[in-house]
């Protein structure tokens, strides 16, 4: 099992790093990016350890793992460290994560740091989403206006047909303010399944991995990610009016329709655009894979290989 401190490895290719919903911080000050993730050796039910991080200069050599979050002592959550994501927000590092309270809620809490390596530690007071829902994968998204949002998933667990929803952060990102704002189903896209084999009088849809961006022409897109035909599975979505409030669209195909998602978007030091995701989506073999976009005017498509 991976301890508080395990030693530091140099030359580590993304084939040799276990991690699932992988998170890619481009850090300008230090020309390095960061690869935050979940990382326990076993996120379904072993113990919560906390959230590693690697870097790497070029995307192909990493060094790690580094220690990004330990829990403090009387931490809520003891388990179900999930989906860590970081983000840069008035000369901060804000991480949102996903846990899971001893009752079987769970939800998105922020922490914060001055460095990519950490530590992270608590900011908001608890989950910042609705504390009897069942919420996952939460991100920041900041509008044209500068007002911060968090986007979070209501799971499947308890409303069958996962929601995406949005709702007002303070500006400080210590806590949640109005009401949540319903975006979309999972069901709504044209290429989501059900979970196979779930029983119940309703079919149950996933969503997972929110992560919102804008185009270069100002274009805004969701990525999420579901169940297709081929499995696990990331699709895009779309804003009709460029605003967070919709009304949300969805490509009729998935962009990654096989046995990968819980993806993002990040533009590279040469100003393209790449999406990060892992692939397969069975544990402990899930591991980060990194790939070219290109970047149209009202979206996205995966870049050859070659």
């Amino acid at each position: 099992m991976r301890g508080l401190h395990s030693p530091v490895r140099q030359g580590l290719t993304l084939d040799r790093i276990q991690i699932r919903d992988p998170f890619l911080l481009h850090d300008r000050s230090e020309a390095m990016y960061y690869v935050y993730g979940s990382t326990d050796p076993n996120i379904w039910d072993g113990p919560g350890i906390g959230f590693d991080t690697y870097r790497s200069a070029d995307l192909h050599h990493w060094e790690g793992p580094f220690p990004a979050f330990r829990p403090p002592a009387g931490f809520w959550s003891e388990g179900n460290f999930w989906a860590p994501e970081v983000h840069a927000y008035r000369g901060r590092l804000y991480m949102f994560a996903t846990f899971t309270a001893p009752t079987g809620y769970r939800g998105t809490q922020i922490l914060v740091a001055d460095t990519p390596r950490g530590p992270f530690t608590p900011w908001s007071d608890g989950a910042v989403t609705p504390r009897k829902w069942q919420c996952l994968d939460g991100t920041l998204y900041v509008d044209d206006t500068g007002a911060p949002w968090i986007v979070y998933c209501h799971e499947w667990t308890q409303i069958h047909d996962g929601a995406i929803f949005a709702q007002r952060l303070s500006d400080d990102l210590r806590h949640a303010t109005g009401t949540p704002l319903f975006l979309f189903n999972a069901s709504d896209a044209p290429w989501s399944r059900p979970i196979p084999r779930t029983t119940g009088r309703f079919p149950s849809y996933v969503t997972d991995g929110p992560f919102l961006f804008r185009l270069g022409r100002r274009h805004l897109v969701t990525l999420w990610s579901s169940h297709g035909d081929q499995g696990y599975a990331m699709g895009v979505a779309h804003s009709a009016s460029g605003q967070i409030t919709g009304p949300w669209t969805q490509e009729a195909d998935a962009l990654w329709p096989t046995d990968g998602g819980h993806g993002m978007v990040v533009r590279l030091a040469n100003g393209e655009l790449a999406v990060t995701l892992h692939q397969p989506n069975n544990s402990p073999d899930e591991r980060a894979v990194i790939r070219p976009l290109i970047e149209h005017q009202t979206t996205v498509t995966l870049a050859d290989r070659g």
